[in-house]
């Protein structure tokens, strides 16, 4: 083993690409180690040790350039950093880690192999295995970059230590991964339950796929779509977990330093960076990517109060938004209502209209698989159709497969409209919307419309009613309806038990 100092940060390591900055550190070098030893007869194991403090200010990324000789079997990892004592509200030391291969560093490119995050402490990569969320493959020759994220910075800065271990022999090979089909068998065009935000040990969960798949299916769900943070390690990890009875997507969650965006149903194997902030003007480069890549693109979360969970990026660029996250909390109910704000601009001009979904975003026990689902109208069990439906709007949130709505809006002349579509109607012709519930004893169901909450009845005891309600084009905008819990403090809505996206009127 040997000690490297080049983690020390010179202004001489600072470069800039376009809009961002990151710092590069002194190269640790194996290039010239000598052979002979190590078991089989090939070179021993090698260990270089960097120890390094960052700064307060510090860039979003610090890379550390590793030369990797020829002859490397498996290229290991491991690091620690100081947790320095901070006073009550200062934000401490907080470092997350990653690496590039070969290939280089550039925003979007090849280079990527992996990251963890701050969920673990070492990692290794060789061509028939990885740690989960690094991507196996073989360890070519060339400059290697380690990345840290020095997420937060204490004022008394961030002392940390990273050790490099290369192993040398046979390669060996690459198994050929094996990813979810596109299709399930399904009930044809009928209501189906997912869950599209949900990690595993291949990002900060602590579940295996196989116990989530299991968990989804006890919970009712027909779908669910994986999304790791800034990985798709993941992707692989299904093999015989989908059936006729589940479709699984793949995608990930782009966990960037002004919020988190869930890339829903990409293709298999498809990484999506996330090294840019709301400044940088990258985002829209980005979710034009997840597109092009099969996915929609999600804002997570937008209001949560983790650091770096705020959504900065805007809704330009989003095909839906997560306006149910996990438990129902007070940022959930800001951003109900943040996106009930947006449906009035769309309402009477026609333009495009953002539709809500809500997820679990379920890491470990007792976080629920599928609390909430979204429930999604489509034409068959398909990743397409499925898509589809969420995009158009065609879905309402449960906060379990125990709740079912059925909300429409019918005119004088026959008309009806579903949930996420449009009911033409004379500016006073009178219609009526009305909402079928099951599964939500002790709950309200109320009409909601530009105006806000204008019809609230009490359900019966057993959970199952039906709410009607009468307006005109004239009157209300467009009618969406919701399902709460009785109110926790007085004075405040209940806990949703479950909301449908919007039928609009035209008058």
């Amino acid at each position: 083993m040997t000690e490297n100092g080049s983690g020390s940060i010179g202004r001489r390591g600072l470069i800039v690409t376009g809009a961002a900055t990151a710092l590069t550190l002194g190269s640790v070098s194996f290039a010239n180690a000598a052979p002979g030893g190590g078991a089989g007869g090939g070179r021993p194991d090698e260990t270089k040790v960097v120890r390094g403090t960052l700064p307060t200010g510090s860039p979003d990324f610090v890379y550390l350039p590793v030369e990797v000789p020829r002859g490397v079997r498996e290229l290991a990892v491991s690091y620690t950093y100081e947790k320095t004592p901070v006073p009550a509200g200062t934000q401490g030391n907080a470092l997350d880690i990653g690496i590039f291969d070969e290939r280089g560093t550039a925003l979007g490119g090849a280079g990527f192999r992996g990251w963890s995050g701050g969920a673990r402490s070492s990692f290794f990569i060789r061509a028939d295995d990885a740690t989960p969320g690094y991507l196996r493959g073989p360890v070519r020759a060339g400059t290697w970059h380690i990345a840290l994220g020095p997420y937060t910075v204490a004022p008394q800065g961030l002392p940390y230590t990273v050790t490099v271990t290369l192993k040398y022999g046979e390669p060996g090979t690459t198994p050929a991964p094996v990813y979810p089909p596109v299709r399930a068998k399904g009930r044809g065009r009928a209501w189906y339950r997912g869950d599209c935000h949900l990690h595993s040990v291949h990002s900060d969960g602590g579940r295996t796929p196989a116990e989530i798949a299991a968990l989804a299916r006890a919970a009712g769900l027909d779908f669910i779509n994986t999304s790791e943070h800034n990985t798709t390690s993941g992707h692989r990890a299904w093999q015989g977990l989908w059936d006729d009875d589940l479709l699984i997507m793949t995608g990930e969650e782009i966990t960037t330093r002004n919020g988190h965006v869930v890339a829903l149903g990409t293709e298999p194997g498809h990484f999506i960076d996330w090294r840019y902030r709301a400044r940088d003007n990258r985002f829209g480069r980005f979710a034009r990517e997840a597109r092009a890549a099969g996915g929609l693109v999600v804002p997570a979360h937008p209001h949560a109060t983790c650091v770096g969970c705020g959504w900065k990026f805007g809704f330009g660029d989003a095909d839906a938004v997560e306006v149910w996250n996990g438990p129902y909390t007070p940022d959930d109910e800001v951003t109900l209502q943040e996106w009930d704000n947006s449906l009035v601009a769309a309402a009477r001009s026609g333009r495009p209209w953002l539709p809500a979904m809500g997820n679990s975003d379920a890491h470990r026990d007792p976080d629920r698989v599928g609390g909430p689902q979204t429930v999604v109208l489509a034409d068959d069990l398909s990743r397409a159709a499925i898509q589809a439906g969420l995009k158009a709007g065609h879905s309402y949130v449960a906060e379990s497969a125990a709740v079912s709505l059925s909300f429409s809006v019918s005119g004088g002349h026959g008309q009806h409209a579903g949930i996420g579509e449009r009911l033409r109607a004379g500016a006073d012709e009178p219609v009526t919307a009305r909402l079928e519930v099951t599964g939500a004893p002790g709950c309200s169901a109320s009409f909601v419309t530009d105006q806000g909450t204008l019809y609230t009845t009490q359900l019966p005891a057993s959970g199952t009613g039906t709410a009607e309600w009468g307006t005109t084009p004239s009157y209300a905008t467009y009618i969406r309806a919701e399902v709460r819990h009785a109110p926790v403090t007085p004075g405040l809505p209940g806990p949703l038990t479950a909301f449908t996206n919007p039928v609009f009127l035209t008058g």
